[in-house]
């Protein structure tokens, strides 16, 4: 599924993706939580690395790096939901090399922390409950 961002990139061209491109943001989505490498993925989809970054950069309006990036915290923030799960455990199985890397990059995309994302995701969670609960008591 295409970001807001590239979506609307993509729609402002009126064209199709390129092959290679759709092939690197698929390769990037399955193997996000492994080491991965503008070389690593150029290899995937068989064009040089130079060619990559800079077609990747024109189709989705994002560097290779930012769009992993990205890729990584739309997962993390689904793994944060989950409140059994340790934020240093969400960290290295979404595919980051260490907790402060994790924390720096989740902050500056999400504009949070993982703990304040995750907190603020229970009490709309907890609000839901209740809300539900309610209406079920109150019709």
């Amino acid at each position: 599924m295409l970001s807001a961002a590239e979506f609307e990139n993509a729609s402002s061209r009126n064209r199709a993706e390129p092959v290679e491109i759709w092939k690197a943001r698929i390769f990037i989505r399955e193997h996000s939580g492994e080491e991965i490498s503008l070389t690593k993925v150029a290899k995937a989809v068989n064009i040089s690395a130079n060619h990559l970054s800079e077609k990747f950069k024109e189709v989705t309006g994002v560097n290779f790096v930012h769009y992993i990036a990205q890729t990584r915290t739309e997962k993390a923030r689904e793994l944060l939901q989950d409140q059994h799960l340790r934020i240093t455990e969400i960290a290295f199985a979404v595919g980051f090399q260490s907790v402060s890397q994790f924390n720096r990059v989740f902050k500056k995309l999400t504009r949070r922390s993982p703990s304040q994302f995750r907190a603020a995701h229970k009490k709309r969670t907890q609000g839901s409950l209740i809300a539900e609960k309610n209406r079920r008591i109150f019709p």
